[in-house]
């Protein structure tokens, strides 16, 4: 039976996510209520804005229900603006801006600049070998510390820093700086489709 992989649909790149999903072979449902959270294997949190997305979670009375279900085991893959809501700890983040958390890293918030300093880059992944995954970067967080525990799965060159995380997994969790549902590298997705059916 395919794997019931819910989009978290306050805001950002939901079609995206869903296009992907579905075309891997799996339900790709939009969730905006507790109900339709508590009917997936799954969760994608999509890029868009972090601090959007988590007032709407508070307005929709979806955060405490995302924060149970993440900290109950549910696989959850967080892009972008989704590793930050996953995130346990921010930098640079508005005052009292609400997380998900279960993430044990510590992000900050767009950490490669602006939207004028987008850009894309070849990544090695290393649960994925040959070829480099194409990345795309749009005000993208960074993992500035990883606990034990959470494992890099890959790294770029910033701000003449060497090994700067941009992603990242920890059991069920997974998070990327990036935005693999916008290069039609597929890899990312089918990564989590086996975290999904791991759980």
């Amino acid at each position: 039976m395919s794997p019931r992989v819910g989009v978290l649909a306050l805001q950002g790149d939901v079609r995206e996510h869903q296009r992907i999903l579905t075309a891997l072979g799996a339900q790709a449902p939009r969730v905006r209520t507790p109900d339709e959270l508590a009917g997936v294997d799954g969760l994608v949190i999509p890029g868009g804005e972090s601090t959007a997305m988590a007032r709407l979670a508070v307005v929709l009375d979806m955060l405490e229900p995302l924060q149970k279900a993440v900290a109950s085991g549910l696989p959850t893959y967080g892009s972008c603006a989704g590793m930050i809501l996953l995130a346990d700890r921010l930098v640079d983040a508005p005052p009292g801006q609400a997380t998900i958390g279960g993430l044990h890293v510590t992000v900050r918030r767009n950490a490669f600049g602006r939207q004028v300093d987008s850009f894309e880059a070849d990544l090695d992944v290393q649960v994925f070998g040959p070829p480099p995954m194409r990345a795309v970067f749009i005000r993208a967080p960074w993992v500035e510390h990883a606990d034990d525990g959470v494992t890099v799965l890959a790294t770029i060159d910033a701000d003449g820093s060497a090994g700067t995380i941009v992603a990242v997994e920890q059991g069920p969790l997974l998070a990327t700086s990036f935005h693999p549902e916008l290069t039609g590298d597929v890899r990312m997705h089918q990564h989590f489709l086996r975290l999904v059916r791991g759980a």
